[in-house]
């Protein structure tokens, strides 16, 4: 790795940060040790300054390394907002009222506006303060009498309800959206009705950044005029503006399905979709001229208005700072090679914005780059074939396979799907959408003039209904979809320790690289083994948290039955929001539902049912579901409950189970009004009654 400095170092500085995040507490040991290898590495350089020829040494390289990972550590320290005395987070109590500035561009949902708020000023005590800190907002659309006014980039408004922390994830392997914030530096979140804020008024935090919004916004209006239908502009939209607004699910799921769901937000691979366009042209129309400083700086002010347009999206700064490193390199005679390359991209972005490290697109990107520019071009170097077309087709599908190689494991493990067309599908969406981001560059630059940006918006308009056509055609093949794979953290480490050994008997052929294939083939297999092994054996009873509804699952080996009120044939998002990651990790394959509304027999035996309550005793344990507790009906039951079930406010007092029944476990799901749960539980810790909230507690489970 002697020619690959940048590779090295940018490596060290990903280990600094990574082990920033998983132990920030120990942050003061790698900024010692990074010290201590600073002085020890400016030794060396003073012991052999002198020296015509310095030696190689593997003990300076090491300390290189130990300095360029604390640098990591440090910037991740630095990067963290909640070390400043000011933030929200270190306030006594949050603020009643706060002044904030829009600093994104504005998502419309459904409902609501998503934007995100950066504090400058709360009010505690009835005076206001200066004060830090971001806020994910909500901001809802009001109703068709009084709609709403979208929010622009660097409003500023005045907030009179108090944010909140973000929530944990209260469901195991739930999407942990606290986390996803906090890593772009968002401590709190919430919802605003309209008469909660007043705009104050204007006044952008950056003015380029402003600029790239305001030319987004045109960008935007433009396409609306010159396409029309939705389903067109909402793929344009989102390819060349990265605003997936008028995107439906259904769109959604047919590239997810295909294995195309990356064309939907603005990437490098449109970056490099311009780039190779480029070229193309000007080899064509001036063929000596493609080193010279003015085509060189044409296709870097190319690169940057395209990122311009799109809003100073983070993936395609990440590509156009790759591809201008290449031409600067290209026009001074250097060559760079693309590993060394990439990597000087990634560590100017690291050591600008840490965290982006943690970014899924970032981590998917980079590797997709890398194992197009590590393997394309050898594998292109065995098929050659005259025939232009069949050349071509092939590329683009050595292009998706590579990519798709080297991003399969962390795809799996973030995703848990795997579209099986793949290969079919990419040549398409590849060869459609070289001819679409240009078109809509064209479209952007001359769409204004009339007649010329009509034709230019029918011309668009029919490629994008091709790739929508071509993409839900493949979709709706049988078996389009692998569904609910799981990976594990060491299994996903396993499996690329894999593909670079195999990648290393491609290049060398040495039987080393060979053994060290079989070695880790076996510990992987031997790790899902055990994980399988395990998941034979699991028996328990856990209440999940659903927003406002009650979900209970028997899980036994890979099967469960989930008790809830919750209709997923309706609305299934909560179902895969909350739950299917869980009984994925479970290794669950069959899942059986009970419908709470109407009877819990058709599933368990239920020893006692009726509109007030079920018991259903399950593998040993008995549970007591209350739904309401009737002054009239008189009951009492002779048994000791393991857990028992609250919901729907059904409990107001205590007292209402006195002489009634005896537990040694009272759950309240998140169906209970939350002042209720929070007044009983104060009660209950005065009485010594074991409860849990899966509110504040996440989810309760019991295991035996």
């Amino acid at each position: 790795m002697r020619g690959y400095p940048f590779f090295r170092h940018t490596i060290a500085l990903l280990a600094g940060i990574f082990f920033a995040e998983r132990s920030p507490q120990l942050i003061w040991w790698p900024v010692g040790i990074g010290l201590l290898s600073a002085v020890a590495y400016g030794f060396f350089i003073w012991k052999h300054e002198r020296r015509p020829i310095r030696p190689l040494s593997l003990a300076q390289g090491l300390l290189l390394l130990l300095i360029f990972a604390a640098l990591g550590s440090g910037l991740h320290y630095a990067s963290n907002p909640t070390r400043h005395a000011d933030h929200i987070g270190h306030a006594p109590q949050p603020p009643d009222a706060y002044e904030a500035v829009v600093t994104n561009l504005p998502e419309g949902r459904a409902k609501t506006y998503k934007v995100e708020l950066q504090i400058r000023r709360g009010r505690i005590g009835g005076s206001y303060q200066a004060m830090s800190g971001r806020v994910m907002a909500y901001l809802a659309k009001g109703d068709s009498l009084k709609p709403t006014p979208l929010p622009h980039y660097g409003d500023v408004w005045l907030v009179l309800r108090p944010p909140l922390p973000a929530d944990p994830p209260l469901n195991p392997a739930e999407f942990d959206y606290r986390r996803h914030l906090a890593h772009r530096g968002i401590t709190h979140q919430q919802y605003i009705l309209p008469w909660q804020r007043r705009v104050l008024g204007n006044d952008p935090p950056n003015p380029l950044t402003a600029l790239a919004y305001r030319v987004n916004a045109w960008a935007d209006s433009l396409f609306t005029r010159r396409i029309g239908t939705r389903a067109e502009y909402g793929i344009v939209n989102a390819m060349l503006l990265g605003v997936r607004d008028d995107l439906d699910q259904r769109q959604y799921d047919a590239y997810a399905a295909a294995g195309a769901v990356h064309i939907l937000s603005v990437s490098g691979l449109h970056v490099g979709i311009l780039f190779v366009i480029m070229t193309w042209f000007i080899r064509r129309v001036a063929p000596k001229q493609a080193n010279r400083w003015w085509v060189v700086l044409l296709k870097i002010s190319v690169l940057w208005f395209f990122a311009l347009m799109t809003g100073f999206s983070s993936p395609i700064l990440r590509s156009a700072l790759m591809f201008t490193f290449l031409l600067t390199a290209g026009v001074a005679n250097r060559s760079l090679s693309l590993l060394n390359t990439l990597a000087a991209s990634a560590f100017l972005i690291l050591c600008y914005d840490p965290n982006a490290a943690f970014s899924q697109g970032f981590q998917l990107s980079y590797l997709a780059v890398l194992g197009i520019g590590a393997w394309v071009p050898d594998v292109m170097q065995r098929y050659r074939n005259k025939n232009k077309l069949t050349t071509k087709l092939w590329e683009l599908t050595v292009v998706a396979l590579m990519a798709q190689l080297f991003t399969f494991p962390l795809a799996i493990y973030y995703f848990h799907t795997f579209p099986t067309y793949f290969l079919l599908a990419n040549p398409v969406v590849m060869g459609l959408s070289t001819v679409l981001v240009p078109l809509a560059l064209v479209t952007f630059t001359l769409g204004w003039i009339p007649y010329l940006g009509d034709g230019l918006g029918w011309l668009l308009r029919g490629v994008a209904w091709a790739l929508n056509q071509s993409v839900e055609w493949l979709a709706d093949w049988p078996g389009a979809v692998w569904d609910g794979l799981w990976l594990s953290e060491a299994g996903l480490v396993l499996l690329y320790l894999i593909l670079g050994a195999v990648g290393m008997v491609a290049l060398t052929r040495q039987r080393f690289f060979v053994h060290t294939t079989a070695v880790l083939a076996l510990l992987l297999t031997a790790l899902t083994v055990f994980e399988i092994a395990q998941q034979d054996r699991q028996r328990r009873l856990t209440v999940h948290f659903m927003p406002r509804k009650t979900a209970v699952s028997l899980t036994l080996g890979h099967q469960t039955t989930v008790l809830t009120d919750a209709d997923w044939q309706t609305d299934p998002r909560q179902y895969n929001f909350n739950l299917k990651n869980t009984f994925g990790e479970w290794g669950v394959r069959r899942v059986a539902v009970g419908n709470l509304m109407t009877d819990t027999v058709a599933v368990l035996p239920t020893y006692w049912h009726n509109p007030d309550m079920s018991l259903v005793v399950w593998q040993g344990r008995s549970l007591l579901l209350i739904n309401r507790l009737s002054n009239y009906r008189r009951w009492q039951l002779p048994a000791l409950i393991d857990y028992v079930l609250v919901r729907r406010n059904a409990l107001r007092s205590w007292d209402q189970l006195a002489n009634r029944l005896v537990a040694r476990q009272y759950i309240f799901d998140d169906s209970n009004e939350p002042v209720r749960t929070d007044s009983l539980l104060a009660q209950a810790g005065r009485r010594g009654i074991a409860c849990h909230s899966i509110r504040q507690m996440g989810q309760f489970r019991a295991e035996w």
